[in-house]
């Protein structure tokens, strides 16, 4: 199996639509955005104050800006319609084997979240997906510095990224353990931390991060935290068009973009220049090219072409 290309793939199946539940609220302070017919909204706000990642998951709304939840008797409603893990693997002929226990996908988020195992396990139950839990050793779940999340703070808009992210490497690569590792908060510091520690874990093939900030030469001082040969480090790009955000601008890392491909052509990958172009000068090249070059962008693994219609079942 290619590692870096499943947790490309996986990493770019994730900068797609959550459907909050029953408890969540997205952000008030958020605007509705429209992806052809479907309302969204940032599950963490913009605008974060230097040094502050924030995550790229959206959840479904209505044109009013209401949570859309799927469940409208109030109960666990599994009736949904959207991709499911057999349609993301035939789009990207993976195995519905794929992978084994000899391989550990790590993944990257902030705060902590404690219904992960279970809401986690509720879709792949929903799908036939093996169970990956901490008691057949499937799935861990650790802090920055690789002991216990006990006591992190919650983050709703978080919470709901590393359901996406879980989700969507449990599709993707069913037989491969997890290591969900949290950092304390959406700090560049402490997520970098997380990474190194997910790098430093025996068994670990790939680390999926799904969250950037704004790149500045401030935090160069960060690369070395991304730098893992052997591992395929994948890092989202954004989900706002233009604009550069770190760490997915580092050239340790294997870019990903929003990807979208539809079941009715074929499979075939839809591209929109809006959603984030795979061209882009070098950071070298832009203050030579700055008088014709009038936006930046991230090379990525894949053609962007805006969410993915993805429901949790829950």
């Amino acid at each position: 199996m290619h590692l870096r290309k499943l947790g490309a793939i996986a990493l770019g199946l994730a900068l797609g639509l959550v459907a909050a539940g029953p408890a969540t609220a997205a952000p008030s302070n958020v605007a509705i955005e429209r992806s052809g017919n479907t309302f969204h909204k940032a599950a963490c706000a913009h605008g974060q104050p230097f040094g502050r990642a924030r995550c790229f998951a959206h959840v479904v709304t209505d044109s009013a800006g209401r949570i859309r939840t799927f469940q409208p008797t109030g109960r666990p409603n599994f009736n949904f319609t959207g991709y499911t893990p057999a349609d993301f693997r035939a789009a990207y002929n993976i195995p519905a084997n794929a992978g084994s226990g000899a391989y550990t996908i790590a993944i990257v988020d902030a705060y902590g979240y404690p219904n992960a195992e279970a809401d986690m396990n509720t879709y792949r139950s929903k799908y036939s997906l093996p169970a990956c839990t901490t008691a057949n050793g499937c799935f861990r779940k650790i802090s920055q510095s690789g002991g216990s999340t006990a006591g992190l703070a919650v983050d709703v808009g978080w919470d709901q990224e590393q359901a996406l992210d879980l989700d969507m490497v449990s599709a993707m690569c069913p037989n491969c353990h997890i290591l969900l590792v949290q950092a304390n908060d959406a700090l560049v510091s402490n997520l970098a931390a997380a990474t190194q520690t997910a790098a430093a874990t025996a068994g670990v093939k790939a680390i999926s991060n799904s969250y950037g900030l704004a790149e500045s030469t401030s935090l160069n001082a960060y690369e070395p935290s991304y730098n893992h040969p052997g591992i395929a480090v994948t890092v989202s790009t954004g989900d706002s068009g233009y604009g550069v955000q770190f760490p997915a601008n580092s050239a340790h890392v294997t870019a990903v973009a929003h990807v979208l491909r539809r079941r009715a052509a074929g499979w075939a990958v839809q591209c929109d220049l809006s959603a984030a172009p795979p061209v882009s000068p070098p950071q070298s090249l832009q203050t030579v090219l700055s008088p014709i070059v009038l936006h930046r962008l991230v090379p990525t693994s894949a053609c962007g072409s805006g969410p993915i219609p993805y429901a949790l079942p829950w």
